[in-house]
């Protein structure tokens, strides 16, 4: 069971065109989130830029999820460009991991933790946003 109330079409529900429009639209997201991060690491090359984008990631996934929980104002579709296209472009776990392996171990501690501090932060503030939208348009 999802912790959040989510309604996903499954592809027999859902006529070829949908799906196909779906698809396309992640990969909008994607295509957007991949440049902001290629953009994002150009400005702020290495370990700062990658926990840069993490932590807003986290931050914003943090919003849309819990934003499913408590107003559900945002679209399905919305919710997957933003979250599976977008987002999952624009962060990057892998980059995380290949930078800290290549750190010198007091950097590779610090970089760690500052990206999980960062991460659970963003998802909490990114919850409390949510809940005050919330809020506003109940």
């Amino acid at each position: 069971m999802t912790p959040f109330p989510v309604r996903a079409m499954s592809t027999k529900e859902a006529h070829p065109l949908v799906r196909l429009e779906s698809v396309a639209l992640i990969a909008i997201g994607g295509f957007a989130g991949s440049n902001l991060r290629y953009f994002t690491g150009s400005l702020l090359p290495g370990l700062q830029g990658t926990l840069l984008v993490n932590a807003l990631g986290s931050f914003a996934l943090g919003f849309i999820l819990y934003e499913t929980i408590y107003s559900g104002v945002l679209a399905n579709e919305t919710r997957a460009v933003v979250s599976t296209g977008f987002l999952s472009s624009f962060t990057t776990y892998s980059t995380f991991a290949l930078q800290s392996a290549q750190a010198a171990p007091v950097w590779l501690i610090l970089n760690v933790i500052a990206n999980y501090a960062l991460g659970f932060t963003g998802v909490l503030v990114g919850r409390s946003l949510a809940r005050r939208v919330d809020q506003r348009w109940s």
